[in-house]
């Protein structure tokens, strides 16, 4: 692992031999912003060292947050060397407050596991409330919810 140390972070893009030709990868875009509401980069003074995404949630992950299922999920990554200077809070908030102006009123779900308690910290911070506590992938996990309206007070 020492080596990896050394290596320049992001790196150079990756080239395939079998790359989509771009009007492929163009007539799939129009799908995504169905699923996908967000994806973001957190940038320090011009290097990459982090991702934060805003996903729909599939029917059968359903939280019954919303009706018809289709929460939007925040998720987050940051590389450890970034962690606990406060841009995960920062990036994330940045990103609610983007999402509250585009789709007014929706609530924005999180999920995490109750033992991760960096991300039961940042959730809290964020002005997540609890929603349920389940068990999966061998761990008790959380679920909070998010809303515009409640954040805004």
């Amino acid at each position: 692992m020492s080596e990896l140390a050394h290596v320049a972070w992001p790196p150079a893009p990756i080239k395939t031999e079998r790359p989509r030709p771009r009007d492929e990868c163009e007539r799939t875009l129009p799908e995504v912003p169905e699923r996908r509401v967000g994806l973001f980069v957190i940038e320090l003074d011009g290097a990459m060292i982090g991702t934060i995404e805003l996903n729909r949630r599939d029917a059968e992950r359903r939280s019954h947050v919303r009706p018809d299922a289709g929460e939007a999920e925040l998720g987050y990554l940051l590389l450890p060397q970034a962690w606990g200077y406060g841009y995960a809070a920062e990036a994330c908030a940045a990103v609610l407050g983007w999402f509250a102006d585009a789709l007014p009123g929706e609530p924005v779900v999180l999920c995490t596991q109750t033992a991760n308690i960096r991300s039961m910290r940042l959730a809290a911070k964020l002005g997540f409330t609890e929603v349920q506590r389940y068990e999966a992938w061998g761990a008790e996990q959380w679920m909070g919810i998010w809303s515009p309206a409640a954040s805004s007070g």
